[in-house]
């Protein structure tokens, strides 16, 4: 009976269009991270605190032990199989789930790039260091900035890159720092690693491409998940309370304030708003000439009963 009704659920879910799109993210951002590490970090050995640069240590060593070098993709493979299972039991299952198939193609990924369009074709001339780009710095910008944009993209349907996106969302979870924070303290354990095969400012350019990761994701997740929490007061108040709960569909809180100058006695709407429901209550004001005075600031996390998803089933209901 369990398994029918597993296979019953898994089914449903197969149907909805919510797991296609999220597939396709989850592709889509998986295949730039795999173009990010082949092309922009393989080429100079370059370590950033991921499990990828760790990967090209472990590379590294066993080539400078037994004279062979493992495939990095192969390495990649092992490690994220094993952090997989923590993800599984610490974190979540949706997010150990997601992140099986994010962090089992990621080898795969870059294995089909080693056999089809290897990093020695794009090679530049010239430079002590193999690079892409020409300069090391500008091979770490353009991981940092790839990378950033898929763990970003990656956690809003929380699921992840795996690898060092694991780590740090159990450190997310349990010790609760920012999910940039946490990236950049177990990337940073990862970069010392870098000793056993690079010189010592390969570390430190390693170690500050980590630390920029970390305030790249910040600023991209802050981008992401602003809100809008906006101040009304207006002698309309009625109308504008109106268009946000049956229109925006979203809840407000009503005040009664009294002006210092005038001593007059007004009420005040307060109410949190994605960017679009704030351009379109501004768009209302304007439209219906209605006398108001706004305030709005971001707001970066919200938590509780704001959240889409109970906006969505208020639509239909």
């Amino acid at each position: 009976m369990d398994l029918t009704a597993t296979l019953k659920q898994a089914g449903g879910i197969l149907k909805t269009s919510k797991f296609w799109i999220e597939l396709l993210i989850m592709t889509v951002g998986m295949m730039v991270t795999a173009c990010a590490v082949y092309y922009f970090l393989v080429p100079s050995k370059l370590i950033i605190g991921t499990i990828s640069g760790l990967s090209i240590v472990l590379s590294g060593v066993s080539e400078q032990l037994f004279g062979v070098a493992l495939p990095v993709s192969t390495v990649i493979f092992v490690i994220n199989a094993i952090l997989l299972v923590l993800a599984y039991f610490l974190i979540g299952k949706e997010f150990g789930i997601k992140t099986v198939y994010t962090a089992l193609i990621l080898g795969p990924m870059m294995r089909v790039l080693e056999t089809y369009f290897p990093y020695e074709n794009f090679i530049r001339e010239g430079g002590s260091i193999p690079s892409v780009m020409g300069d090391i710095w500008f091979d770490l910008c353009c991981f940092v900035l790839l990378l950033s944009a898929a763990q970003t993209v990656l956690f809003k349907i929380n699921a992840s890159t795996g690898g060092l996106d694991i780590l740090a969302k159990i450190v997310n979870k349990y010790l609760h720092f920012d999910i940039g924070a946490s990236v950049s303290v177990a990337g940073a354990v990862i970069c010392c690693t870098a000793f056993a095969i690079n010189p010592f400012h390969m570390v430190v350019i390693g170690l500050i491409g980590t630390w920029i990761n970390g305030l790249v994701i910040d600023y991209f997740t802050a981008g992401l998940n602003n809100k809008k929490r906006v101040c009304i007061i207006s002698s309309q108040h009625e109308r504008l309370r109106d268009f946000i709960v049956n229109d925006l569909v979203r809840g407000v809180t009503l005040y009664e304030v009294t002006g210092g100058y005038s001593n007059q006695k007004k009420t005040e709407i307060e109410v949190l708003l994605n960017k679009d429901e704030f351009t379109r209550l501004m768009k209302l004001i304007e439209e219906e000439n209605i006398d108001a005075f706004v305030t709005a600031g971001n707001v970066s996390e919200v938590y509780g009963l704001w959240a889409g998803k109970n906006s969505k089933q208020r639509r239909k209901i």
